[in-house]
Parts: structure tokens; sequence; C-alpha cells
């Protein structure tokens, strides 16, 4: 056996009696296992709630969405849209148009997200699934209908086997002074509520859907003009090369307007830059913990070096050089940190794998998507907070070792 290793493994596991040192060695390894222990879980559970809100998204927003780059609409042309829809991996596009509004039911008002939409976007299955009030449903037989969130219907009180009472939505006139006193400022129009949904996103829960001749007549809109296209693809489509395809289209045929393509991800990149900041700076406290251990190391070496002075001595007289010295009180240093950081490693994987099993912690609230707290081992995470381990205690570990081999017997 190596005579470092062998020398490092003494001192750390066959004390004869266990002295303040050998307990802050203890202390030091249990303070690096809890820290890489949480590390582990910390990271793995910001990963599954950025999965989390990815997964709501896709469920219910368009893979591709096309927009002006200024202004609120375009005139969504015959030609453009027949463009797209040729477009290699689109499957539907739907007419979108949207904005503020305001919406009464019986005495109650509210201000909503009217958002018209084509006969197209009822093709969507996942908009079913989110129903959990009467039937999506926006037009039929010539009436129109209006679709609500639950947020809607919970601040106005809505029924939706009241046929007999509308939703009343108000939009403001162009070139018409703002007067709740004037009636013909507004707009208006009444719908009677077909369904309510719900959706677990904070931007749906003031959303009303109608269909979007009735949104174009309410914000004063021309025949075919929107405020955006949303566009499904086909799946195992690969979404780079469907944006790039897609900007070409609407680079060269967007009507006058200039069009942008964004993705799902780049229209909720605010959320998830968000999460990725918690997460680093919730890394970076843990870290610190992690270092406070490892500082623990440092200070345990460092009298471990006082008390074994003797044995320097000792091993300088037989031969020993300032390099064997060295590695031993680094060994040592090594079996505290990387004993705790194994064992850390091993609990916050193991916790991880069991809580996406069996979902041992609940998140306390009703979710159609998720009862428990969403976690996601990534290997980059695992990896990161290994070599940070290490690195610490190299750090730490490097200078009571280079004290003791300069120790002259």
């Amino acid at each position: 056996m190596n005579l470092p290793v062998w020398i490092a493994r003494r001192y750390f596991f066959s004390r004869k009696k266990r002295s303040f040192i050998s307990w802050l060695s203890i202390l030091s390894m249990l303070g690096v296992g809890v820290g890489t222990m949480a590390l582990i879980v910390v990271l793995s559970v910001f990963n599954g709630m950025e999965e989390l809100n990815r997964q709501i998204f896709k469920n219910f927003e368009a893979d591709m969405t096309v927009m002006p780059q200024k202004g609120k609409r375009f005139l969504a042309s015959d030609a453009l849209l027949t463009k797209i829809r040729q477009t290699p991996g689109v499957a539907l596009v739907s007419a979108i148009a949207q904005d503020n509004a305001l919406a009464r039911y019986r005495d109650g008002q509210a201000v909503i997200r009217l958002k018209g939409v084509d006969d197209t976007y009822t093709q969507r299955s996942s908009i079913d699934s989110a129903v959990i009030g009467g039937r999506f449903l926006i037009r039929q037989d010539g009436v129109n209908y209006a679709v609500v969130s639950n947020g809607v219907r919970s601040d106005l009180s809505i029924s939706t086997v009241d046929i007999l009472t509308p939703l009343e939505i108000l939009y403001p006139k162009r070139n018409q002074s703002l007067s709740v006193l004037n009636p013909d400022a507004f707009n208006s129009d009444a719908l009677t509520v077909a369904g309510v949904f719900f959706i677990e996103a904070n931007n749906y829960n003031n959303v009303v859907f109608t269909p979007i001749t009735v949104a174009r007549s309410l914000f004063g809109y021309d025949p075919g003009e929107v405020t955006s296209l949303e566009i499904q693809l086909i799946p195992s489509t690969n979404e780079d090369q469907a944006k790039e395809a897609l900007m070409a289209v609407v680079s060269m045929a967007g009507g006058g307007a200039k069009l942008t393509v964004q993705s799902r991800d780049d229209l909720n990149r605010d959320l998830y830059r968000a999460i990725r900041v918690e997460k680093l700076f919730t890394g970076v406290i843990l870290a610190f913990i992690v270092l406070v251990a490892s500082i623990n190391i440092f200070f345990s070496l460092s009298m471990l070096v006082i008390e074994k002075r003797e044995d320097i001595r000792i091993l300088y007289a037989l031969g020993a050089t300032t390099s064997t010295v060295r590695r031993i009180f680094l060994t040592e240093g090594a079996i505290i940190a990387l004993t705790g950081a194994v064992t850390g490693l091993v609990l916050g994987i193991g916790i991880c794998l069991a809580q996406q099993e069996y979902g041992l912690i609940s998140m306390g609230t009703v979710s159609s998507i998720v009862d428990a707290y969403p976690v996601r081992l990534d290997t980059s995470d695992v990896v990161l907070t290994s070599v940070l381990v290490v690195l610490m205690t190299v750090l730490t570990s490097w200078f009571p070792a280079q004290r003791a081999a300069r120790l002259v017997a």
C-alpha cells in the first residue's frame, strides 16, 4: 500500500481515542456531505421547475409565433398564410387578434385579455384538456360564444349553465375621448359563455377566447389584420430549422410590416432567466456552506500537523521526503472531504430519484400536471458540484500540508 495513504488512513480511522481534532474532522466531513447533498437537491428542483414551466407552455402555447417587430398588428395576407402553411414542418397556422378589454357580467366587471382566434385554433387537442366547465366552443351555427379562464369566472361569478346572462365586452373606439359616461366611446359585444378553462400559467388567468371576427370588430381592425400568427409544428420537427425557414418566409412576405418569428422559449425568456438567476444565487449560497465546511478541514489539518509534529520528525529521520509528508496530509484532507462529498452525492441523487419516482414531497396545491415537487437531475450539476468540492478540498488542504512538509526534525 502507498505509504502516505496508509498513514493518512491510520490518522483518520485508527485513533485509539477521539480527540477534539478528530471530532472537528468528522464535523467537517458532515458539513461537506450536507452541503453537497443540498446543492444536488436544490439545483435539481430548479431544473424541475424550469422543465415544469416548459411542459405547461408546451401544452397550451404555440411552437412558433409570428408577430410584428413594431406595433400591435399587421396584415396577414393570403399569400403570407399560404407560404407559411407550405413551410416544411408546419402543421397548423392560427390567426390571433388580442388586446386588453373590459368585461361585464351582471353587476361585476374586470379587465381581461381578449384573445380572438380562428376556427383552426380549436383543432389543438391540448385546449380541450384544459376545459373544466362547459366546452371549448367559440362559434356554432353562426352564433358567437366566449370561453373564459377560471380567473375571470371567479372574478365575475360566471355560470356556464346560465345562457340568459351574456358576457359583455367593451373596447375603446379609436379617435374617441375615453369617458365612461359616453356610451359611444366604446365598441361592445355580448356573448354567451360556453365554457371555462384552467391553465397553470399566470398569463392565462384573465384570458377570454372569442371568434377572431368579434375581436377584430371590437378592436376596429380591418379584415385580415392580426396581432400574431400562432404556428404548431409537426411532432419531431427540428424547431431551430423550422424557425430559420419561417424567418426566411416572413422576411419576404411581410406585407410591408417587419415581422419576427419567436419560439415558445423566446416568448418566456424572462421567466426562464429568472429561474436560472435564482438557481445561480442559491447555488452560490450553498457553495459557501461547503466552503465553510472546507475551512473546517483547514483548521483540523492545521491542528493535526501540530499534534503530529513528533511523528513528522520521526518520518524525516527515517528518510521521508517533504513530498511524502505533504501527500500524507493532502490525503488526510481528501479522505475527510471525499467521504463527505461522496456520501452527499449519493444521498442527493437518491433523494432526487426517489422524488421523481414516488413524489415523496407534495407541492401542497391542486395541480393538473404534477402533485409533487418536480425535480430533474442534470449531469452537469453533479459534475460541477463534484469539481467544486475537489477544488475546495485541494485549496484548504494544501497550506496545512505545505506547513507540515516544511517542519525540520
